[in-house]
């Protein structure tokens, strides 16, 4: 699996990539229909501590893309958010793969 990060307004973290390859490594390895992964984190200017950070997930699979996006006061929160709301989107995808 091949996998983009995209920084705006945000500094590229080699931390930030570690974490997010390791979550996306493990729905790769549940689902291996997986053709490629986008993931861009973005920062946005708020007035509110609990938000602001945004990570958004990409995953192209055969037929259509998956897109989750969440946004929290930190990176790491709205990555797991993020993931979560992709593995449940997969999972779906790979029920429907299924009765057809």
């Amino acid at each position: 699996m091949n996998i983009n990060f995209e920084y705006k307004d945000v500094s590229a973290s080699s931390r930030l990539e570690a974490m997010a390859t390791e979550k996306l490594e493990k729905l790769e390895a549940k689902y291996t229909f997986i053709v490629n992964t986008d993931v861009y984190f973005k920062k946005e200017n708020t007035t509110s501590p609990e938000t602001g950070m945004i990570t958004e997930i990409r995953i192209n699979v055969p037929g259509t893309t998956l897109f989750a996006q969440a946004n929290n006061g930190s990176f790491e929160s709205s990555l797991a958010k993020a993931a979560t709301e992709v593995a449940k989107q997969l999972r779906k995808r790979k029920e429907k793969m299924q009765t057809h």
